[in-house]
C-alpha cells in the first residue's frame, strides 16, 4: 500500500458535511472530510506502517496526517521527525491530541514535551502540555519524576491565564490529567485547579467548552478512579 493509494481511499470517504465540521475545527486544506470512525477502520487494516505513516504525514493532507498518526511505530519516531511533525501540526486534533499521542509512545516524548512547552509558538507549546497530559495518563507513576511534575503544575498555576488561545486550554487538560493520572498529585492538582478557577479558551465556531477541571477532578475521584491509567494514549 502506498501513499498514493490511500489518498485516493480517503478521497472516496471524504464528505462536504465533515469537512465543514472538521474547519470548524482548524483544520484546513488538502483535507477530504473522513469521519474518525472511517479512518479507524483503514488503521485496522493496515496495522503498523512506519514508513506508509511518514509518506503520509508528508502530503500535508489533514486526513492523511491524522491517520499517519495512527499507524506509525511511535518508538521508531527519531527526535527530528517528531519535532518535524510537531511544527507541520497546525491545529485541531493534530496538535491537540494524535501528534501528542504518538509522542507520548516514544521514549523520547518527555523530553520533547519540555523543550515544547518552552516555545513561544501556540501550538507547540499547546503539543508539549497535550504529550505531558497523555503521559500522565499512560505511564506508571515509578516512571515519573514527581517532584518535576510539582514544578510543572505550580508554572500551571502562575502562566494559564496569560498564556495563549491553545496553550491555556491545554494547561487546562495537564492539571485535570495530572490529578487524575497520578494518585499522589490529586490533591495538590485540586487545589491549583480551585486556585486557577473558570479558563477562558475561544473555541471559535464550536459548541466545545473547556472543562472546570475542580469539578473534573472531583467527578474522576468519585468513580473511584484516581491513578488508573490507559494502555495507550491513542484512542
Amino acid at each position: 500500500m502506498t501513499a498514493r493509494s490511500v489518498l485516493k481511499e480517503l478521497q472516496s470517504l471524504g464528505s462536504e458535511g465533515t469537512k465543514k465540521i472538521l474547519m470548524r475545527h482548524d483544520a484546513r486544506e488538502p483535507l477530504f472530510g473522513v469521519k474518525v470512525g472511517d479512518l479507524k477502520k483503514i488503521q485496522k487494516r493496515i496495522g503498523v506502517d512506519h514508513q506508509l505513516a511518514l509518506d503520509l504525514y508528508d502530503t500535508g493532507n489533514y486526513d492523511a496526517m491524522y491517520l499517519a498518526c495512527l499507524i506509525t511505530d511511535d518508538e521508531k519516531m527519531t527526535k527530528a521527525q517528531l519535532r518535524k511533525w510537531a511544527r507541520q501540526a497546525y491545529g485541531g486534533s493534530l496538535s491537540g491530541s494524535t501528534v501528542p499521542w504518538v509522542a507520548t509512545g516514544s521514549s523520547r516524548g518527555w523530553d520533547l514535551a519540555l523543550e515544547w512547552i518552552d516555545s513561544p509558538k501556540d501550538n507547540l507549546s499547546a503539543i508539549g502540555w497535550s504529550t505531558l497530559s497523555s503521559i500522565a495518563m499512560v505511564r506508571p507513576d515509578d516512571e515519573l519524576e514527581l517532584p518535576k511534575w510539582r514544578q510543572l503544575l505550580r508554572r500551571v498555576k502562575r502562566e494559564i491565564h496569560k498564556a495563549p488561545n491553545d496553550t491555556r486550554y491545554a494547561m487546562n487538560g495537564f492539571i485535570i490529567a495530572a490529578g487524575s493520572g497520578i494518585a499522589e498529585l490529586f490533591d495538590e492538582a485540586l487545589s491549583i485547579a480551585e486556585t486557577v478557577g473558570e479558563v477562558f479558551v475561544d473555541h471559535g465556531e464550536t459548541s466545545c467548552q473547556t472543562p472546570f477541571a475542580p469539578d473534573y477532578l472531583r467527578k474522576v475521584q468519585s468513580m473511584n478512579r484516581i491513578g488508573k491509567k490507559k494502555k495507550t494514549a491513542k484512542c
